[in-house]
């Protein structure tokens, strides 16, 4: 004969303690974002975790609610890579960036037709008769809006670690790297550009320009080109050139631009975290504004 009263299904057992729940029923948790990064302030002050761990967790937090048109490089930043150009210029783009990877184009800069990875030119150097289109990989295209945490498990679910941004109307808005999401959970990500300070800080580039690191002293900048390096305001007091050229233009520095000083023109080729990571230097031509 069956049981009448058959036992309903035992419900999740509450491993709590007593100590807990009543603790929990005194204070509750965080119920919004700004009270739970409020708690992890806490934490960090009572020593529960560290100040490492904060930043990143808050990291994670805050990157719920962005999406890759809030850290994407904008289109007018990206380095292109033209299909029809020849090999020297495709070389020099890469030396001039140090990127690992470029999105190419064919015709209008808008027609984004694949992605050339830089250690490719090498089977060019070797074969020049390889056609560069054989060497493109995929273009992945993500829209504006998609969320950094989707983003980031699709950069790690697959080989592609860069993304080609669109707009609401097809245009392309952007480029994003999985470095770009990863900065926002962990902070800046040394990579190829940051070279140890020790291992110097001014490097001379194929075509006869230079490279000069943002957080170069002015003295050394100054003694390496011949030239004396002051500021347009004789009471302002600047140790690097970065922090000078900044200054100098009225706003923070974004890659593509550009600044003359002293008979050279500084171009930006890097920046990360806000400050100038490295300048492309050269002196001014005739006739010619460096603008």
């Amino acid at each position: 004969m069956s049981d009448p009263h058959p036992a309903r299904p035992s419900e999740k057992e509450d491993k709590r303690s007593f100590l807990q729940k009543v603790a929990e029923f005194i204070r509750p948790g965080p119920d919004s974002r700004d009270e739970l990064l409020e708690t992890l302030s806490e934490a960090e002050d009572n020593d529960v975790i560290g100040a490492e761990s904060r930043v990143m967790l808050e990291g994670v937090i805050r990157m719920a609610d962005m999406t890759a048109g809030d850290v994407m490089v904008a289109a007018p930043r990206m380095d292109l890579i033209n299909i029809d150009a020849p090999y020297d210029e495709l070389l020099n783009l890469v030396i001039e960036t140090a990127h690992s990877r470029f999105p190419v184009y064919s015709g209008e800069r808008e027609n984004i037709i694949g992605i050339l990875l830089a250690k490719d030119l090498l089977k060019l150097q070797r074969a020049p008769e390889l056609n560069i289109r054989a060497l493109l990989r995929p273009a992945v295209f993500v829209p504006e809006s998609k969320g950094l945490n989707d983003l980031l498990r699709e950069f790690r679910g697959n080989r592609n670690h860069q993304a080609i941004v669109i707009d609401e109307f097809g245009r392309v808005a952007g480029l994003i790297t999985i470095e770009d999401v990863l900065e926002e959970i962990v902070g800046e990500i040394e990579d190829e550009f940051d070279v140890a300070e020790d291992e110097g800080d001014i490097f001379g580039l194929a075509d006869h320009t230079y490279r000069v690191s943002g957080d170069t002293p002015i003295e050394r900048v100054a003694e390496a080109f011949g030239v004396s390096i002051t500021s347009s305001d004789p009471e302002d007091d600047f140790d690097t050139i970065g922090g000078l050229i900044a200054h100098e233009m009225g706003h923070v520095p974004r890659r593509g631009e550009a600044h003359v000083l002293a008979g050279l023109r500084f171009a930006v080729l890097h920046t990360k975290g806000g400050a100038v990571r490295w300048f492309k230097v050269s002196p001014v031509v005739d006739g010619a504004d460096g603008a």
